[in-house]
């Protein structure tokens, strides 16, 4: 078995190309589409389906991706901290960050631990949607602590949150002040969904400490965060979301909030990452870095 062909393999299949995938390797095109040949013709079978637009895993390549990650992440967690070890920690640290983690993107967090380890480059995909971070190639996730699953390791980055309903003053004076959620369906409402296709968020509340949750009918639905918060300073609804999101137009008295007494706490954002034995230098810099200024 040649190891070496199953690297080759894990790189194209996580980045759908074998262009990209050359590059990550330094090595040629052709020496990446023969590897996978090789590989192939040692298994018997497809991994990869391949047109002229698009690579994809096929169901057996998909399957051996998902067996060869961890794996793959270990010994490159392994190999990166023998070569580190008695040297500062460097190289890229991709991370996949919820779009609503605020305080953990708002700038200061990530600016100064990269003024505390200038050799590390942080590498940030936004985003949503839900997917396996070992299979995906990143190093660490931060998302909701709720649904981050039991066998990571999780690191709080955040204060516990609190989901609100705001509104622009003028909407509310239009439209009059919702005084239980179940009035909102009634309500112009501007309502999140974390990917296309997938249904609205559904608007989670408290009351007598039991959590209920209401289907509004969004006038808008979107995944973008920043529109949300435009369209309701502007008056087109009520919209809901991270109390740390809507901070700057409340304090503006842009956005008032809406249902106070229906508002509760849960546990805030945290990074995560799979247990490991060697984890890499510049991962356990961040670390102790979000541990220290969670100490501070």
């Amino acid at each position: 078995m040649d190891l070496n062909a199953l690297a080759v393999f894990a790189a194209v299949a996580e980045a759908r190309s074998f262009r990209a995938a050359a590059e990550t390797l330094g090595v040629t095109r052709p020496a990446v589409s023969q590897a996978v040949r090789k590989l192939e013709q040692s298994f018997g079978v497809a991994l990869l389906q391949r047109t002229t637009r698009s690579v994809a895993p096929t169901e057996a390549g998909a399957a051996l991706l998902a067996s060869l990650a961890p794996a793959l992440a270990e010994i490159r967690a392994a190999a990166q901290a023998a070569q580190e070890r008695h040297g500062a920690p460097r190289g890229r640290l991709r991370l996949a960050v919820s779009t609503i983690a605020e305080s953990f993107l708002s700038g200061p967090l990530l600016a100064g631990f990269l003024q505390e380890f200038p050799e590390v480059q942080l590498d940030i995909t936004v985003t949503d949607e839900e997917f396996d971070i070992v299979a995906a190639g990143y190093d660490a996730g931060v998302r909701l602590g709720e649904v981050i699953e039991q066998d990571m390791v999780a690191v709080p980055v955040s204060a516990p949150q609190r989901q609100m309903a705001v509104a622009a003053p003028a909407y509310l004076a239009r439209q009059g002040v919702p005084a239980h959620p179940r009035e909102l369906p009634a309500h112009r409402c501007i309502g999140w969904r974390p990917a296309p296709g997938l249904p609205p968020y559904r608007w989670e509340f408290f009351h007598g400490g039991r959590e209920f949750d209401v289907a509004v009918a969004p006038e808008v639905t979107t995944n973008d965060m920043g529109l949300m918060i435009r369209l309701a300073v502007a008056g087109g609804g009520i919209t809901f979301g991270m109390a740390d999101t809507f901070s700057a137009p409340l304090a503006r008295g842009e956005l008032v909030e809406v249902l106070q007494d229906f508002s509760g706490s849960f546990p805030g954002f945290y990074l995560y990452f799979p247990t490991r034995k060697n984890v890499a230098p510049k991962l356990r810099a961040l670390v102790d870095h979000l541990k220290a200024r969670r100490g501070a």
